[in-house]
């Protein structure tokens, strides 16, 4: 660990894990004192004031083997516990890449507009690895889930994420793999780019980071915008690698077909985890990966055993309702699926409560108010948050279940009395309108 980050060589304690929070480090890790402000190498919408150095202490109260540090603690450690590099974050980074050098396996690197950690854990499950919960797909999260692999790893997938230009390319370099993966192209964090074509420009940096074998999947639709021998596509396009046929909500399964060969190829029917087009596309995504990476195409068949994780499709019953999670993140293409899925599935007794969608710019409004339509089919519809109100007003009034400005003025008496058994309730909005404040748990106990 010291020759990963240049730091001169001493003897010290085994390190069996990495970790940057107090609240979640457990015995034998090593701390990384990271600022809450990363300055102007990154951009993060959650800079803070905090110091990882005002927290060494902690740390080795709570059983920390050693703590990585770029300025002198203020406790008094011993010296077999420090480690001294130049910046904790350039230290993090150089272990990821040591982490990474000795992996001997496939690597792959997702990034999208939606869906990184469905189709993470779809492969996952397919690949029968474990998969680390949460989604660490940013300048700090990435190196530490690359830190964090294990050395005799049988697969390692990685989420890249970004909500600014020029992210994606550095942390897939950092990745370094085999195969590369851009699930869509969907108008998210509009706020911070120059509309669709720089999003799609910016996903498409994935491939920096591929070597001369490296295999780059894309949808159809994006094909033609990264020509090549070393390039597979899924969806509903013809002449795709896996190609999906049809979708069935009623069954919540895909039909794919999966070209094997030149004049070969294989036809299956899998099951959707949670349901929804979107999802659909994510399974044929999953299959792409398993066929650029020659794994066996009946491993796609382990997800019809497959439940979602928490707040991403997955269901939920209470009092005879059936509460559908989907509250991890949306955006105007995923929130538009999940509300035709609930149409298509509730047979009349579907309710949806909707929060806002967020860094959509300054057309916000204007997305929230284009889910009119798919509403339309719904009982009642609950809307919570500053741009979900748009949509509110568009509501005719007798769909007006109700609306919040914030997730904590939310009447959770007045959902309860309106629903009834057998009714089917659809919750779902941006990750910070509802996950993070953990409302479907709430919900679901106050029901209960």
């Amino acid at each position: 660990m010291c020759k990963a980050v240049g730091a001169g060589v001493q003897d010290g304690p085994d390190i069996y894990g990495i970790s940057i929070d107090t609240r979640t480090l457990v015995p034998g890790d090593l701390f990384v004192a990271l600022k809450g402000n990363p300055g102007e190498r990154f951009n993060t919408s959650h800079k803070s004031t905090q110091d990882g150095h005002d927290y060494v202490q902690q740390a080795l109260d709570a059983g920390a083997a050693g703590v990585l540090v770029h300025q002198t603690p203020k406790c008094n450690v011993a010296n077999q516990n420090i480690i001294e590099v130049a910046d904790t974050l350039d230290g993090l980074w150089d272990l990821a890449r040591a982490a990474r050098k000795r992996l001997n396996c496939t690597v792959f690197a997702i990034t999208g507009s939606s869906g990184k950690t469905t189709l993470r854990n779809f492969l996952g499950a397919c690949l029968d690895i474990e998969v680390a919960p949460g989604s660490l797909n940013n300048f700090w999260g990435l190196p530490l889930s690359l830190a964090r692999t294990p050395r005799d790893s049988s697969a390692a997938i990685y989420e890249l994420g970004t909500n600014s230009p020029g992210e994606i390319s550095p942390l897939a370099k950092l990745v370094h793999p085999d195969i590369a993966m851009v699930l869509n192209v969907l108008p998210v964090h509009l706020e911070y780019f120059d509309g669709l074509e720089a999003i799609r420009k910016e996903k498409l940096t994935i491939r920096h980071g591929l070597g001369e074998n490296g295999i780059l999947i894309v949808p159809g639709e994006l094909k033609s915008y990264v020509p090549g021998e070393q390039v597979m596509c899924f969806g509903e396009e013809n002449d795709a690698d896996v190609r999906l046929i049809s979708y069935s909500s009623a069954k919540q399964t895909v039909c794919l077909k999966t070209v094997t060969g030149q004049d070969s190829s294989e036809i299956q029917e899998v099951r959707v985890p949670g349901g929804g087009l979107h999802r659909a596309h994510t399974v044929a995504a999953t299959q792409a990966c398993l066929l650029a990476a020659n794994n066996n195409l009946t491993r796609i068949l382990n997800l019809n055993d497959f439940q979602p994780p928490a707040g991403r499709g997955n269901f939920l019953e209470a009092g005879g309702i059936k509460i559908i999670d989907d509250s991890y993140n949306a955006n105007p293409t995923s929130m538009m699926e999940a509300l035709l899925s609930v149409n298509n599935t509730s047979k009349g007794s579907g309710y949806a409560i909707l929060g806002d969608m967020l860094e959509l710019g300054e057309g916000a409004d204007a997305f929230h108010e284009q889910l009119l339509p798919a509403c339309k089919k719904l009982k009642a519809v609950f809307c919570v948050g500053t741009h979900m109100h748009a949509l509110y007003k568009a509501l005719p009034p007798d769909k007006r279940w109700g609306y919040a400005k914030d997730v904590s003025s939310v009447d959770l008496n007045k959902l309860k009395s309106t629903l009834k058994k057998g009714d089917r309730v659809l919750i779902k909005g941006s990750n910070r309108i509802f996950w993070a404040h953990g409302f479907v748990d709430k919900l679901v106990d106050y029901i209960r």
